[in-house]
């Protein structure tokens, strides 16, 4: 069976507003945060590499704060602390695995079966792929996995793909398949129109095609998909076919896509023209999906 759905997440219960919320700051943290994930099933370890909120898309789905400065969201990447960066991250390796992180207000509520380390997600406030020391971050993370001994817990990397082609991140790359990591790549659209519609990003659309092409034909890759609503409307039947085709373009292409992951809004938009589709509406655009790919595709309903 392709189709699959998180089996650790409660319809329904106390930890829903967990669910609901990932705020990138816990405690005196800079980098690392504790986030309890739908798509994950439990407890994922998210690293900021971009705190300044510096991205090559501005989507109109995006639930960054909206309250930054268009000039700071869109500036330069700062450089960041790799001491403090592996200082935070082992503090809260051990502050999972050791339980002490569930006698936190925040996460007291997590049912027993969501109390797991999943995964060290590399994403941020912006695009990871931007920040200066990539590599030596992505470097970082893989040492504190491998001497904490997390041979169960993914190393991954969430990316809009718009910079995958830059040798610097390509290193980054290189480190992130010696520790058996996995990229999660964007892809919210079939047609250039729809993708500068929700994107809205200077990037060409080609541009990110050719950067899953080639990122899926060197490892497998998960792809992500946000569908929603824009300005009450569901995601059009010939653009969600054009999406379809591009997937199938992709493996025939040689790329190996692992999974297909088709999620909807679940925080506060960028954009009040933007809400979430129904479950039932997610769950037929992923059957869709699954249908006219034959990939392995997840729905993760809010």
């Amino acid at each position: 069976m392709n189709y699959h759905k998180p089996a650790a997440e409660p319809k329904r219960g106390c930890a829903r507003p967990l669910l609901e919320e990932h705020p990138r700051r816990f405690a005196e943290n800079r980098y690392v945060y504790p986030v309890l994930s739908r798509r994950a099933g439990g407890i994922s370890i998210g690293v900021n590499l971009n705190p300044a909120k510096t991205c090559t898309f501005r989507c109109v789905y995006c639930q960054v704060d909206r309250d930054e400065p268009a000039s700071r969201r869109l500036g330069a990447p700062e450089p960041i602390d790799l001491g403090r960066l592996a200082e935070e991250l082992d503090a809260m390796v051990a502050a999972v695995c050791s339980g002490r992180l569930f006698e936190e207000p925040r996460f007291r509520q997590a049912s027993a079966h969501l109390r797991r380390l999943t995964d060290i997600a590399i994403s941020g406030d912006g695009e990871p792929t931007l920040c200066p020391q990539f590599a030596e971050a992505v470097e970082v993370c893989a040492l504190v996995r491998r001497k904490s001994c997390l041979d169960d817990v993914k190393l991954v990397l969430i990316t809009n793909a718009s910079l995958l082609d830059r040798e610097p991140v390509r290193r980054g790359l290189a480190v992130l398949d010696a520790a058996h990591g996995e990229i999660w790549a964007k892809l919210d659209a079939g047609t250039e129109a729809y993708y500068r519609r929700v994107s809205r990003s200077a990037v060409p659309f080609a541009k990110i095609l050719d950067n899953l092409r080639e990122a899926a034909g060197a490892r497998p890759i998960v792809i992500q998909t946000l569908l929603m609503r824009l300005e009450g409307q569901p995601p059009p039947a010939e653009e969600l076919a054009e999406y379809c085709r591009r997937l199938r373009e992709l493996a025939a292409a040689g790329g190996r896509i692992k999974l297909v992951q088709v999620y909807t809004v679940a925080r506060r938009p960028a954009e009040p023209s933007v809400s979430a589709l129904s479950p039932e509406e997610l769950d037929a655009a992923a059957e869709q999906v699954r249908r006219a790919t034959g990939l392995p595709v997840m729905c993760v309903c809010p």
